[in-house]
Order: C-alpha cells, then sequence, then structure tokens
C-alpha cells in the first residue's frame, strides 16, 4: 500500500526541461522511472511511486523513503 505523501514539481514554470524522473526506493532498492505524462510507477514493496515522465515529478511516499534519481537541465530555448 502505498504511503501518502504526494509532492508534485512542476518544471515547466521554472524554465527547466526534465531528461529521467526516477527514485530509489530505499526500502526494496527497486529504481523506478516514469517515462511518460501519466506513467506512474511503484515500487515492488509499494512505499513509493513515481508520475509525470517528462512533463512533472510526482512523488508518492515519504521523502525518507526514496532518494531522487532524477535529471534535469536548464531551459535555454525560452
Amino acid at each position: 500500500m502505498i504511503k501518502q505523501d504526494c509532492v508534485i514539481i512542476w518544471i515547466q514554470q521554472k524554465m527547466m526541461v526534465i531528461i529521467k524522473n526516477c527514485i530509489k526506493c530505499l526500502k526494496c532498492g527497486d529504481i523506478i522511472e516514469s517515462v511518460s505524462r501519466h506513467d506512474f510507477k511503484s515500487c515492488s514493496c509499494g512505499a513509493v511511486c513515481v508520475d509525470g515522465g517528462k512533463d512533472y515529478l510526482r512523488r508518492c511516499g515519504y521523502p525518507e523513503d526514496y532518494v531522487d534519481l532524477s535529471v534535469v537541465e536548464k531551459d535555454n530555448s525560452k
């Protein structure tokens, strides 16, 4: 069961581009990645999840249960 502490970070408003949207669960060790919008993924133990693909960064679970491995870059085209 997913613990509820959801965080959504809207990168577009901050002039950043999401290259990779993923986290590592510190309970089971799974690395989970969301590759497209609404591509909701949970780790095998259900402690954390990731969502948003390259549109936004959404995390569910307690912040102390995961390490963020996402890669974002400044958008120089704007």
